[in-house]
């Protein structure tokens, strides 16, 4: 048997635009509805309640608060006169008028419209969302699995002062808009956390400074307040085993970003040589996985930001999920950058990223389970503030077209200033609105001809790049995971970006350009672009001749 919920705005109040919406919402869970409609006397509701025996009695009020607390005396009367504490009664209004519904003892739950369908859904679903821990989900499958299709979100924070971001978390805690908060630290942390060997002038460079592992303790400790946030860290550059266990000990990290082929000589982020960074990166995936952490391997966008073009992009998402599979991952959360670069075009873009989600997914079985994290490129931002308010808007609007499970979101402020806690809230915020506005119904982007189209290229051209490492390597068992074999695949080139030119680690002998929103590789010299099988034949030609010759 179906249960019942009557709702109805009360009295005086013609408003009921949120009683309806919030009827359908229930109808969708599976609820019977009843609409009393607008300016509904008390006594004719409980004449009603008493008749129909409802499970869940809705009441909207948005008119005065001091208004509301006499028709509430009222209601109190009339739940003792006929003995109708078995009713859960709920409340829905304005922030004013929330105040003084939650101060008259009557409501188990009170919606002021601040936390989005998903709080309404959660609590449909018999989910009551309480000041407890449990019930927000103690790991990220579990707050995804309880919210989907609405994606978790997630925002980095991190500021120069560590009391200023230990102040952040707690507040953005209370305020209950982020599920994941990414504790950034700065470089000296990443690097130095254990030898210790910090240049003091740059602390606080790019992050928060942290020192201790009690002052990781502590910014677990301020987050458990509000809707109880997730706490995650980037992995160390330097004793990287290390920190992923204070990580894991002290903010219960809720998932490892470890990079495959990064944070070492190719990017400046430590000493550690290429091939060497590669296998100790791999045993950390798998310190992870034989722990049950969920493992993100950010790699693709590495290569996207060094203005690699899209069939590398594509074919590093699948090296990255392949990697973390052989490692023993169970989760794999799979990150999409999207506006990179940024003259990418929303079609060329969306086509990239379903691509990538072909060959990732491709990967999954009964061991290995990919979730998708979306979020817009830190470069897409324009300094304007108001110009990036809506970059943020529109990129989260073609992003929910690859239906994610978390979204990352990017600070509008991010390329003027670091996100302070006011700028993540409304960051949060417009992102939030744009996913109720797709939620409840978009057209579909990856049905389009032109998205399709650019979709099966690269999925072909990653495939070429993919079958190239192979070839590099036929002595070896599996070459997608050999060390060496990928190492060597970017000191010829296979794997390659414009920025890597002169580092004596890779080839850096790719040009690219974008053209009609794609990115290529491309002879600037003849000025065409160079086909994927043509560039990569070229490179393997080249290989095997420098074999002969040695």
């Amino acid at each position: 048997m179906k249960r019942l919920i009557i709702a109805a705005s009360i009295e005086n109040d013609v408003h009921v635009a949120g009683v309806y919406k919030f009827l359908r919402l229930a109808e969708s869970e599976g609820f019977d509805i009843q609409f009393l409609g607008p300016a509904t006397p008390i006594d004719k509701l409980v004449e009603i309640i008493r008749l129909r025996k409802p499970d869940i009695v809705g009441i909207s009020y948005r008119l005065t608060p001091d208004s509301l607390k006499s028709i509430l005396d009222v209601l109190k009367s009339r739940i003792k006169e006929y003995n109708l504490n078995g009713i859960r009664w709920i409340f829905g209004g304005t922030e004013p008028n929330c105040i003084v519904a939650k101060e008259s003892g009557i409501f188990e739950e009170v919606f002021d419209g601040t936390s989005g369908d998903e709080f309404t859904i959660s609590y449909l679903k018999g989910q009551k969302v309480l000041a407890d821990e449990v019930e927000y989900g103690q790991d990220i499958v579990d707050r995804i699995e309880r919210n989907y299709p609405y994606p978790i979100i997630r925002h980095h924070f991190g500021l120069p002062s560590y009391d200023d971001t230990l102040e952040g978390v707690k507040r953005i805690a209370e305020e209950k808009v982020l599920d994941v908060i990414s504790i950034a630290p700065d470089q000296n942390t990443q690097e130095h956390f254990f030898d210790k060997k910090y240049n003091k002038a740059l602390d606080g460079a790019g992050g928060v400074p942290i020192r201790t592992e009690e002052e990781f303790k502590k910014l677990y400790d301020e987050s458990r307040r509000g809707n109880y946030p997730l706490l995650r860290c980037y992995s160390g550059t330097n004793d990287v085993f290390k920190m992923a266990k204070i990580l894991k000990d002290t903010i219960n990290n809720a998932w490892a970003a470890i990079p495959l082929c990064w944070y070492n000589v190719l990017d400046g982020r430590g000493p550690r040589q290429v091939e060497e960074s590669i296998r100790e990166n791999q045993k950390l995936m798998k310190w992870h996985a034989d722990r049950n952490i969920p493992v993100e391997v950010n790699e693709a966008h590495h290569w996207g930001l060094r203005d690699a073009h899209d069939a590398i992009y594509v074919a590093a998402s699948y090296l990255a999920a392949y990697n973390a599979k052989k490692m023993g991952v169970k989760n794999y959360i799979a990150q999409f950058m999207f506006n990179v670069p940024p003259t990418t075009s929303p079609k060329m873009d969306l086509a990239k990223m379903l691509a990538s989600i072909e060959l990732v997914e491709s990967l999954q079985d009964d061991n290995f389970r990919v979730f998708r994290q979306a979020r817009a490129g830190l470069a897409s931002m324009p300094q304007d503030l108001f110009e990036a308010k809506g970059q943020l808007a529109s990129s989260a609007y073609l992003s929910m077209a690859i239906k994610p499970h978390i979204y990352h979101v990017v600070g509008f402020c991010e390329a003027h200033h670091a996100a302070t806690p006011d700028d993540i809230i409304e960051s949060v915020k417009i992102v939030k609105a744009v996913i109720k506005n797709t939620l409840s119904g978009m057209f579909d982007f990856t049905q389009d001809l032109d998205v399709l189209k650019r979709k099966e290229e690269l999925v072909n051209d990653a495939m070429v790049i993919i079958n190239a490492i192979k070839e590099l390597n036929t002595l070896c068992s599996d070459p997608l995971s050999d060390p060496h074999t990928l190492s060597l695949a970017i000191k010829l080139g296979i794997l390659d970006a414009p920025h890597l030119k002169g580092n004596k680690s890779a080839s850096g002998s790719l040009q690219t350009k974008v053209i009609n929103g794609a990115c290529y590789a491309f002879d600037y010299e003849n000025n065409r672009v160079i086909e994927e099988e043509e560039r990569v034949f070229n490179i393997i030609q080249n290989y095997q001749k420098m074999i002969i010759v040695a």
